[in-house]
């Protein structure tokens, strides 16, 4: 039951801008939680390097005294991955366009982040 609540949340939110191409909930110790996920592309790597890289940057930022970290950004030639909290237990990673408007995504991640932080 849980599990489809999650994925209904990855599916809204994948559905909410047409920039936004894919999204996963992966515990911050690497496991995937559920996903919205091209079929290509392995779920263990990706939960892996989301949760180091967000559990990176939150580090970062309190080392450099940024305060609280928001949320990690790549960016590539093929687009967008962010990484952001979900609660104290989740990382939300979203796989969007080069031309995003990344405002708009912010946004649409932050109200996910909220909703599945209830979930968990």
């Amino acid at each position: 039951m849980r599990t489809e609540m999650f994925q209904q949340a990855l599916g809204d939110l994948n559905g909410s801008s047409a920039d936004i191409e894919a999204s996963a909930l992966i515990s911050t110790d690497g496991l995937m939680i559920a996903s919205a996920l091209p079929h290509d592309m392995d779920e263990d790597r990706i939960g892996a390097m989301s949760a180091a890289l967000l559990s990176l940057g939150d580090r970062t930022a309190r080392e450099l005294g940024r305060g609280v970290l928001g949320r990690v950004l790549i960016q590539g030639e093929r687009g967008y991955v962010i990484m952001s909290a979900a609660g104290p237990e989740a990382v939300l990673t979203v796989l969007a366009k080069p031309n995003a408007k990344l405002g708009l995504i912010f946004l649409d991640i932050k109200r996910a982040t909220e909703t599945l932080s209830q979930l968990i």
